[in-house]
């Protein structure tokens, strides 16, 4: 997906460029503190989505919207909540409200994501970088890529859009994926999926109930579809 930042403060466009950069179908192609001279790139080139600050001096973001030739997705950045009435007056994707976090800059690519993907757009979320080594991975959690050694996994849960893997020290990673790319990096031997939210790492189970595991003071559901496999799996 072909982006662009535009934004008068340097240290805005910082933090939407790292966020962007977790994620390899956004491909940055360019980033502007002068609206004027992003317009002229944007009329040159073919760009899919737009972030863009609502107040800039010289042409601001609504401004920017409604004289901008090229039909593409964007989504409006702000300081001042209540300017994103005339955002979404414009039919923006979606508004972040500064200071933006990862989680709410996620939800709103995926907003975008779901659109393009109507259109025939395929995404594959890297969220897991492979490694030669099975006892470790590298997951991407905002602008990092953090070492997670396999055993330390506790169990894994979906959240909409992302992943929040649980470790043993008590800590979790949020990650952009989804439960099938997860499962094709765990080994089999130690993971088992035992709900449409959930995986587990067997080493960690304290006690299992009929429709529940225990792992430490975490209760995991059993769901009734993948109960029998779950029971079969630990031979009860």
């Amino acid at each position: 997906m072909k982006t662009v930042i535009i934004d008068d403060e340097p240290l805005a466009i910082d933090v939407i460029k790292n966020y962007c950069d977790t994620i390899s179908d956004i491909e940055v192609l360019n980033c502007f503190t002068n609206p004027v001279e992003a317009m002229g790139f944007i009329n040159k080139n073919s760009v899919d989505l737009i972030f863009i600050d609502i107040e800039m001096p010289l042409l601001s973001g609504i401004e920017f919207i409604n004289t901008l030739k090229l039909k593409c997705q964007f989504i409006f950045t702000t300081a001042y909540p209540q300017f994103a009435i005339d955002g979404f007056e414009l039919e923006a994707a979606d508004y972040l409200i500064k200071p933006i976090s990862y989680i709410r800059f996620l939800k709103a690519f995926n907003k975008v994501n779901k659109t393009t993907s109507n259109q025939s757009f395929t995404t594959s979320p890297p969220t897991f970088e492979s490694s030669n080594n099975d006892d470790f991975l590298f997951i991407k959690s905002e602008h990092e890529s953090i070492k997670v050694f396999i055993s330390d996994i506790k169990y894994i849960e979906g959240l909409k859009d992302y992943l929040k893997v649980n470790l043993s020290n008590g800590k979790y990673i949020l990650t952009l994926s989804n439960f099938k790319n997860m499962m094709g990096k765990l080994p089999e031997k130690s993971f088992i999926r035992v709900h449409n939210s959930y995986i587990v790492n067997l080493k960690y189970i304290t006690s299992v109930q009929r429709n529940r595991i225990l792992i430490n003071e975490s209760r995991i559901p059993i769901s009734e579809s993948y109960k029998k496999s779950f029971f079969e799996r630990i031979n009860i």
